[in-house]
């Protein structure tokens, strides 16, 4: 299953950093599991949300060069406050050094001025192409659905880009008081 946790793109530069935000809505499913008397963002899903946000802007700093940018490791991960159901979910993300396949990431996530999760992130990234024959044509249509998908998360340029960083609008209504940029 093919799922996205995150909801807008808030700010970025790409190849650097990036922000993103995720409402967490008492009308997602896993919320009757997770927990029934307490629902919460299950941590692994907070941890997703933020290497979502470190793959768009490894995926933006190379004009989406590589079809795929997959986890490889977490590393130092710590939790530091739960995301309840009407909250949301602001990630940060940073490159810290890539080579030609990995991305090492510092991100962070944070419910208004409280943080959530921390974590270092190892991010690799490759094509189909080069892991398996006829790939190629596989890469072609991942690179179209990213290519879409970002257009769903990308809601327009609010900010200059002459700076090389670009800042998006959050239309969502989501407020500022609720931890959103």
């Amino acid at each position: 299953m093919r799922f996205t946790l995150l909801d807008r793109i808030v700010e970025v530069d790409p190849g650097k950093s990036i922000t993103a935000v995720k409402a967490v809505s008492l009308s997602e499913e896993y919320l009757a599991d997770h927990f029934p008397r307490f629902p919460v963002l299950p941590g692994v899903f907070m941890l997703e949300a933020m290497t979502q946000a470190a793959a768009w802007t490894i995926r933006l700093g190379e004009d989406f060069a590589n079809s795929i940018v997959v986890l490889r490791a977490a590393r130092n991960v710590k939790y530091g406050d739960f995301v309840e159901p009407g909250r949301v979910l602001t990630v940060h993300a940073e490159v810290l050094s890539q080579d030609a396949h990995r991305t090492k990431i510092k991100a962070s996530g944070m419910v208004g001025d409280r943080t959530s999760l921390t974590a270092r992130l190892e991010l690799e990234r490759y094509n189909l192409a080069d892991k398996r024959p006829y790939g190629d044509a596989m890469d072609v249509r991942v690179r179209s659905e990213m290519r879409r998908l970002w257009t769903v998360l990308n809601p327009g340029k609010r900010g200059s880009a002459a700076s090389g960083r670009t800042v998006y609008g959050v239309t969502s209504g989501i407020s500022s008081s609720a931890g959103a940029v």
